[in-house]
């Protein structure tokens, strides 16, 4: 058939849904009206209307199975070659045939009751026989159900040729040819029914599917386990795990609950298609089913999964840099900070009480430096700072930053500690002592100097391109003023921070000192006991 006629024949198949719907609703209330009609007269009607009663609700129920099969039996007939007149009329025919049963006996039968009958018998009858005579109207107004090329190009003045029409060119032709299949995958077809599962095997295997099938719902499931599928097709009815278990069973497992599911059965009623949809089931087609449909629906599923696949790769990507990134900054900023930052405050900046800051610079650095190659420089700072970074998580000391070949630390900040004051201190004393580590490994003879205050500070987040989390106020001026003034290997602690220092820790009076802005201040040396 040219496309032509494929065209003509799709536009009276969708001429003759659009009748059917504009019936169906006329049709279930006049089979409404006929059912309730038959109960009274079985349970209370007078004697004899019964076995006409009966003609009236077997014409309606042959009525609406005529109605319903509308486009179905129009395919199976085919009349290509009668005129679209003819085809009409035999549509009108059929039609008209139990409606007129239908209220030829329902007029004989308000004659009959009369006024003899119950009030509610003759109002439902009257109902029945108007609802069969606006049928009949509707009927005598079925429009042309054959739309040649010409009028499919044209406009039209009536509304449902329009319609067509639209429908026609939006839809455009069905495609037939073998690369109709858009999307191929590993298919597992589920059937208990062997025929049922070769035809299905060799149909998706030629349409370039990897297929494997399996009897029951039990080997379903082991399949599932022991392989990678991106559809399964799944029969209902099978003796052993019926598919709608299976079904549950797949969505409930976090490996497989995102594997399309496609119910194929001969199981035709509607609760148990809505049932397999709620459950999670991806579509429901009824056996037997149409090669063209099956084809459609399983290119469609498999690439919602291809596209859901893409998306989950897209997402895990996304959150592999997010934390990428959140570990690159957790190298910048202290935790705590980061979730700030990223609830939305742009500025940063609090007091804090009783924090104690370290100060420390390598004695010597300068001038060894200058003797040895950049890349052994930067090799060793690199070793000495991560040792020391390491320290200070494992005491709850946050490293502030480093300048060049100076470190600093503080503790009781951004998270206030139990004892800002030992915490700094064995800080202090442990990096002399993976100093003296990383010297042995590289052979380097450098020393340090750790100057130590304890009191207020402000801390916050300066500058938005390459910014840091940074520390201010008078503690630490003194900290870094105490460690230019103290002595290769030795910590030089203020009164503030030694006051709060007991045993293990040792001080040793330094005497005081002259501190620019602060005047005499007294200070230790700290070491351990």
């Amino acid at each position: 058939m040219n496309n032509t006629g494929a065209n003509i024949a799709r536009a009276r198949r969708i001429r003759l849904t659009q009748l059917r719907q504009e019936l169906l609703s006329p049709v279930n209330a006049l089979l409404g009206y006929a059912e309730v009609l038959q109960e009274k007269a079985s349970r209370k009607g007078p004697s004899g209307i019964l076995p006409d009663m009966n003609r009236i609700l077997g014409a309606a129920r042959d009525l609406a199975g005529k109605v319903e099969r509308l486009v179905d039996d129009d395919r199976a007939k085919s009349p290509t070659g009668s005129a679209p007149a003819t085809q009409e009329q035999q549509l009108r025919h059929d039609l008209r045939t139990p409606l007129n049963v239908i209220k030829g006996y329902g007029e004989m039968l308000r004659e009959d009751i009369g006024t003899s009958s119950s009030g509610s018998l003759r109002a439902d009858l009257d109902h029945l026989l108007e609802t069969a005579t606006d049928l009949l109207q509707r009927l005598d107004r079925i429009g042309r159900f054959s739309v040649d090329a010409e009028e499919m190009g044209s406009a039209s003045n009536e509304a449902d040729a329009v319609v067509v029409s639209d429908l026609i060119r939006s839809l455009g032709p069905i495609r037939h040819e073998p690369n109709a299949v858009t999307e191929t995958g590993s298919i597992l077809v589920v059937d208990d029914i062997e025929a049922n599962r070769d035809l299905l095997s060799r149909r998706l295997t030629r349409d370039g599917h990897r297929v494997v099938s399996v009897a029951g719902g039990q080997q379903a499931l082991q399949a599932l386990a022991d392989g990678e599928f991106d559809l399964v097709l799944l029969d209902l009815m099978m003796p052993d795990i019926n598919g709608f278990d299976v079904l549950v069973r797949m969505k409930a497992d976090e490996r497989l609950r995102r594997i399309p599911v496609i119910m194929v059965t001969a199981l035709a009623e509607t609760e148990s298609a809505v049932r397999c949809i709620e459950a999670g089931a991806e579509d429901y087609l009824p056996k037997p089913f149409n090669r063209i449909l099956l084809r459609a629906r399983i290119n469609a599923c498999l690439n919602k999964k291809r596209w859901r696949d893409r998306e989950r790769k897209y997402l895990r990507r996304i959150e592999d840099e997010t934390a990428k990134f959140e570990r690159l900054l957790l190298t910048i900023l202290p935790k705590q900070v980061i979730g700030r930052l990223n609830h939305g405050e742009r500025m940063i900046a609090d007091r804090f009480e009783g924090v104690s800051v370290l100060f420390a610079d390598l004695v010597g650095f300068t001038e060894h430096s200058a003797r040895v190659t950049p890349a052994a420089m930067v090799e060793y700072l690199n070793r000495l700072f991560s040792e020391f970074d390491a320290l200070a998580r494992e005491l709850g000391v946050e490293k502030i930053k480093t300048i060049g070949d100076a470190y600093m630390a503080v503790a009781g900040l951004p998270t206030p500690s139990p004892d800002p004051f030992a915490a700094i201190a064995n800080m202090a004393l442990g990096m002399i002592d993976r100093l003296g580590g990383v010297n042995g490994h590289f052979g380097w003879p450098l020393q340090i100097r750790i100057g130590i205050h304890s009191g207020p500070v402000v801390a916050g987040i300066i500058g938005t391109n390459r910014f840091i989390y940074d520390v201010w106020g008078d503690t630490v001026n003194v900290a870094s003023r105490l460690e230019a003034y103290s002595l290769p290997n030795r910590i030089h602690v203020s009164q503030d921070t030694a006051r709060h220092l007991v045993s293990p820790f040792a001080l040793e009076p330094r005497g005081s000192i002259d501190v620019k802005g602060k005047g005499k201040l007294e200070t230790f040396f700290l070491s351990r006991i």
